[in-house]
């Protein structure tokens, strides 16, 4: 089996990120090289269990494992307190320990619940992250960010969780469907925008005309994504200071994420146009030019990723969300900004009126 290892090492936890095909079909070693543990409490959605997670299961049961599951429904809605509470009732009414396991299989949003579930289950249990799209392997399962949403915004609920691994099995993007991959390249573009040029003009060259890049060339760029992700983490594990550079895009994405209602725009999807109206605004301050913004909207859009924003959502309600981000101090939004390629800063001194400006 051919895989390789990045490794994150921080002070809530050090863990190897393992990146390469069929990894599922062998995490049964994994699982025993990570340690000892009594109950294994696999945690999914209804679209990939049925794909991936009955053989997933049938196999550790075979390797002598003990593992008990259950399935919330796919799509951002999940990430609720309400189905968290289910969770807990399925773990605390079926006896779980401290020396249990949590396996998160899925996207963005079973990594994000299932760790949030773990992280608060008496006081904290083991998770182990096995990431099946995109998204979530570049991102969300790496770092130890959980959380559910709220209806005023999202990811306003959670807490810092270290994984004990995180298994990105590169098979499983065989079966994501074309818009939710489409919308998992935005992450892409984000790291190659602020810290790694040349992943950025990697994506370029491809030109994609709408289209995910193709193998091998998928590969490759997943692996320089995850790098930019593990570096970043490394550095600053609580988004303290450089961490938070991988916030651009998501101030004003995430704001336009919930006002459209969670699953009518997919995470990615609702990032790649944050990304444009912040590149936008850093265009307005001066630290980037209008070839910048237009190079980055035409990487996007070639990915087949739209930048426009919902033309029913108002500026003044995507400003009151941005208000009320859990990366506000001091009722000051705290922005990540491209300064030009491979490169961003925190700003907290973007006037209201520019932002408003910027919305249209």
């Amino acid at each position: 089996m051919h895989y390789e290892t990045l490794r994150v090492t921080t002070p809530g936890g050090a863990y190897p990120v393992l990146i390469g095909p069929d990894l599922l079909t062998h995490a049964a070693d994994q699982l025993r090289a990570s340690g000892t543990f009594r109950t294994a409490w696999l945690i999914s959605d209804s679209h990939v269990f049925d794909l991936y997670g009955a053989p997933l299961l049938a196999r550790l049961q075979a390797a002598g494992f003990s593992v008990r599951h259950y399935t919330v429904a796919a799509g951002e809605t999940s990430k609720d307190l309400a189905v968290a509470g289910e969770l807990y009732d399925w773990l605390i009414g079926g006896g779980v320990e401290r020396s249990d396991l949590v396996l998160a299989l899925g996207g963005g949003v079973i990594g994000d619940l299932a760790g949030f579930v773990a992280a608060t289950t008496l006081r904290g249990i083991p998770i182990i992250q096995l990431p099946t799209n995109l998204q979530a392997m570049i991102d969300s399962a790496i770092g130890g960010k959980t959380g559910v949403n709220h209806r005023l915004g999202k990811n306003l609920i959670g807490a810092f969780h270290q994984p004990r691994l995180v298994l990105c099995d590169t098979t499983t993007l065989a079966t994501v469907p074309l818009r939710e991959l489409r919308a998992g390249w935005a992450e892409v573009v984000k790291h190659g925008v602020i810290r790694d040029a040349g992943l950025f003009m990697q994506l370029e060259a491809l030109d994609a005309g709408g289209h995910p890049p193709p193998e091998p060339a998928r590969s490759t760029l997943l692996r320089r994504a995850v790098a930019v992700k593990v570096d970043v983490v490394n550095i600053d594990e609580r988004e303290t200071g450089e961490r938070m550079l991988l916030n651009y895009g998501h101030t004003l994405g995430h704001a336009i994420e919930a006002a459209a209602g969670y699953g009518s725009l997919l995470h990615g999807e609702a990032i790649a146009i944050g990304m444009h109206l912040e590149a936008c605004i850093a265009e307005h301050l001066g630290m980037v030019d209008t070839a910048f913004v237009a190079r980055q909207q035409q990487l996007l859009q070639h990915l087949g990723l739209a930048t426009d924003r919902p033309a029913h959502l108002t500026a003044d309600d995507l400003l009151a969300r941005t208000l009320r981000d859990k990366k506000v101090r001091a009722g000051r939004v705290r922005w990540a900004l491209p300064t030009g390629l491979g490169s961003a800063v925190i700003r907290d001194d973007v006037p209201e009126a520019l932002v408003r400006a910027v919305l249209g």
